[in-house]
């Protein structure tokens, strides 16, 4: 689809796409924005390169894609509980949400997208991938789908593997919620994309448990195999962080993972999510 406000160039075939020659600190008159949006839908991911924000410019361009929604698990900045450091020291181990996930589905209403700006990146690695669950639903067999239809999916916030990678952000950036408190939702395993009518797979490892009505030791054989296809190479992109890459996806239809191969160095993205909607 042609953008002729934009300069939209893919990245990869599955998803993906970065945008040249927007400065998104500037005010955008509303056919700019339907142009991103346009883009948004059909890439999935957007890129923005060298967009040098300050606070007031990044949560003035987050308000015209769908209103910021607070994260529950950590404060935000002083002054502006919207944005949210997304922080690894040098000297720790672990990075925060570092597997695939889909953000926070264990809400009743999870957001529909959110946008991350790099702060500071190390010399070299900290990229993030980014997973196409239309392909991953698409891909499936007709026996697979038909099975799938119907179900439900548990999903929690303090599933084991995903808490792990929380623990020193949780430790000294003041979580919000009391030691202990589990967030958990029930969602449907497919689902469809209100905007574009897709219908996509909408399990992840961070978070989904077990399958509504059954044990995790009764859903585990086929959540794994769900987990590890929606991750295959050809549902995926990668984006290579500089500072000032600001990156949009659309977590309705997306999964993503920050990859944790940076040991020794800082990085700081601050982070908005974006609107709020119950899956269908």
């Amino acid at each position: 689809m042609p953008y002729p406000e934009l300069d939209v160039r893919p990245v990869a075939g599955a998803l993906g796409a970065e945008v040249f020659g927007v400065d998104l600190g500037q005010p955008l008159d509303a056919g700019l924005i339907d142009a991103i949006r346009r883009a948004w839908l059909e890439h999935l991911v957007l890129f923005f390169r060298d967009q040098h924000l300050d606070a007031d410019q990044y949560l003035a361009f987050a308000r015209r894609i769908a209103e910021p929604v607070e994260y529950p698990m950590l404060k935000g900045l002083d002054g502006y509980p919207l944005i949210v450091p997304v922080v690894k020291l040098a000297h720790e181990r672990v990075n925060f949400g570092g597997l695939w996930h889909s953000d926070t589905a264990y809400l009743d209403t999870p957001p529909i997208g959110a946008t991350l700006l790099a702060r500071e990146i190390p010399p070299v690695g900290g990229d993030t991938l980014f997973a196409n669950m239309y392909l991953a639903y698409e891909a499936l067999s007709d026996g697979m789908r038909r099975m799938l239809e119907g179900l439900r999916a548990v999903n929690s916030s303090a599933k084991a593997d995903v808490t792990r990678t929380r623990e020193d952000r949780l430790a000294d950036s003041g979580a919000k919620l009391g030691p202990g408190t589990e967030l958990a939702s029930v969602h449907p395993v497919v689902r469809t994309h209100p905007e574009t009518g897709r219908r996509l797979l909408y399990v992840n490892g961070g978070h989904t448990v077990r399958f509504d009505g059954m044990t995790e030791a009764e859903s585990a054989p086929l959540l794994n195999y769900l987990f590890a296809h929606l991750t295959r190479p050809e549902f995926t992109c990668r984006l290579r962080w500089q500072v000032g890459t600001l990156a949009l996806w659309d977590n309705r239809c997306t999964q993503h993972n920050p990859i944790n191969d940076y040991h020794g160095h800082r990085r700081v993205m601050h982070r908005i999510s974006l609107g709020a909607e119950r899956p269908v």
